[in-house]
């Protein structure tokens, strides 16, 4: 017979005293539930546990990695990293937890029609039953006697073509010496053209450089008058060239025969933008004004002025359509001007510096982006159709110049202080794609080869540097159309 005081000590036990008569169990913690039965219970609760996503399950805390601000980008040697990991992960998801990949479809690779991502962060474990569970059974179409180590949907998973990753090289691939390069933000002294010839000016000449033959060729020589260069600009056809000059004066010199053809007198000032528009030249001054001319009767021909700017005209540029004319100047002003107005049809005025850096984009009609100087640093985009903005980004420093690319909605930019980068841009997300150093002064200077796929960028450290920073023409990927009667000559 068993002792009274032995069994009033084993039930003061079995309900949670000690034999003085004080709890002996370890308080909870605020977060915890307190049930007073459940530490009576002597069997414990086993859970099914059958088609549970342990992979959901385990991944309490997911650690993201935060995406890059329109400032920064990811690293090169990263993206592709982190591309081979996701199918690394998604083919053990295959083999071990039977997910049936077959295709990578979002970064996460995750069936979100499981648990929702709150439900996966706020619970360890999910004991809930899934009504369908992830069979290892072998499917109709997977071979009986593969020599794979993988399943059937891991294999397809691996053949599957992934879209390579974009590669632009930090390093230029040529690099040329351009003593007495200004380092003048308002003037724009490079310029690429149609026949692959880089005009440059430095200091009172202009020389040629052929990209195909690495010749160089001086044009021109403005010590004899006493000028100096200050703007250079090739018409659309690569034949002349406009160069702007410190007196004021604009002379067109023939490339091929080495002749000025003629000097369009006008500008009380410096000349420190030009723009070709067919056989009609704009350029702009420090006068503050814009004057446009045909240089085949600039005798005859009345000239156009074009005035509204407060101070000096810096930035000019041509829409593609030869309708519209861009002009920016050192008061802060985006002007928009047409063929039959001497006045400017739009304005912007937004920007809160000087606007050198003008681009019309070629895809989009009426696409416009214009950059600011050193107290604005933003890039911002116009729709010239509806005179309305779209859309900016601050680049963290002074814009120089804009360039769209001539195949895919592209941006390049070149900056001045205090980074002196080269950024380049996707549109409309404003994702930078890469960034570019190794100038160590403003990069002030742009022109985008003729095939569209490089650039050249000066700067005042007296260099040229050529980059690859755009895609191959995609001219080789039209897809063929009936209505192409060249697709079916043999």
């Amino acid at each position: 017979m068993m002792d009274h005081e032995f069994e009033r000590r084993l039930l003061r036990q079995q309900n949670g005293q000690s034999a003085v008569g004080l709890s002996n169990t370890m308080p909870l913690s605020p977060g915890q539930a307190a049930s007073p039965t459940k530490d009576r219970y002597s069997d414990r609760f086993i859970p099914s546990r059958a088609g549970t996503n342990w992979y959901v399950g385990f991944n309490s805390i997911d650690k993201q990695e935060p995406e890059p601000s329109p400032g920064r980008s990811r690293s090169k040697g990263s993206g592709e990293s982190s591309k081979d990991m996701l199918a690394y992960h998604c083919l053990l998801k295959n083999e071990l937890l039977g997910a049936d990949i077959d295709k990578i479809k979002d970064p996460q690779c995750e069936d979100r029609r499981m648990v929702s991502p709150q439900k996966a962060k706020r619970n360890l474990f999910q004991y809930q039953v899934q009504a369908k569970r992830p069979s290892k059974v072998q499917t109709e179409d997977s071979p009986p006697y593969s020599l794979s180590p993988v399943g059937n949907k891991s294999q397809k998973l691996l053949r599957s073509p992934r879209k390579p990753m974009r590669k632009i090289s930090k390093i230029p691939f040529k690099v040329l010496d351009a003593p007495e390069l200004q380092d003048d933000f308002y003037l724009n002294l490079v310029d690429w053209s149609s026949t692959n010839i880089l005009s440059v000016g430095l200091g009172t000449c202009v020389y040629l450089w052929s990209a195909c033959t690495s010749q160089v060729t001086r044009l021109c020589d403005l010590s004899v008058d006493g000028d100096t260069v200050t703007s250079v600009s090739w018409n659309e056809r690569g034949n002349l060239v406009a160069v702007g000059t410190h007196k004021g004066l604009v002379q067109v010199w023939d490339s091929s025969t080495q002749k000025k053809i003629t000097t369009l007198e006008g500008h009380s000032a410096r000349v420190g933008a030009l723009a070709w528009n067919a056989d009609i030249l704009s350029s702009g001054s420090r006068d503050r004004m814009i004057l446009q001319r045909d240089i085949r009767t600039p005798s005859s021909t009345p000239e156009r002025r074009l005035s509204g700017h407060r101070q000096e005209v810096c930035g000019l540029k041509w829409s593609p359509d030869h309708q519209h004319l861009a002009s920016g100047g050192n008061d802060n002003k985006l002007f928009v001007w047409n063929n039959s107005s001497l006045s400017p049809v739009q304005q912007y005025q937004d920007h809160l510096a000087a606007v050198k850096a003008i681009a019309w984009s070629p895809h989009q009609h009426g696409l416009l982006a214009s950059g600011g100087g050193t107290a604005d640093r933003c890039i911002r985009f116009w729709n010239t159709l509806t005179g309305q903005p779209l859309n900016y980004v601050d680049t963290g420093s002074q814009v120089c110049n804009l360039a769209w690319s001539k195949h895919d909605n592209e941006l390049v930019s070149t900056h001045g202080y205090s980074q002196n980068q080269i950024l380049v841009w996707k549109y409309p997300s404003l994702v930078q794609v890469a960034k570019l150093t190794g100038h160590s002064y403003r990069v002030l200077y742009l022109a985008v080869s003729p095939d569209g796929e490089a650039i050249v960028t000066g700067a005042g450290d007296e260099t040229l540097r050529f980059w690859n920073v755009f895609s191959k023409s995609r001219s080789s990927k039209e897809s063929k159309s009936v209505l192409n009667l060249f697709n079916h000559i043999r």
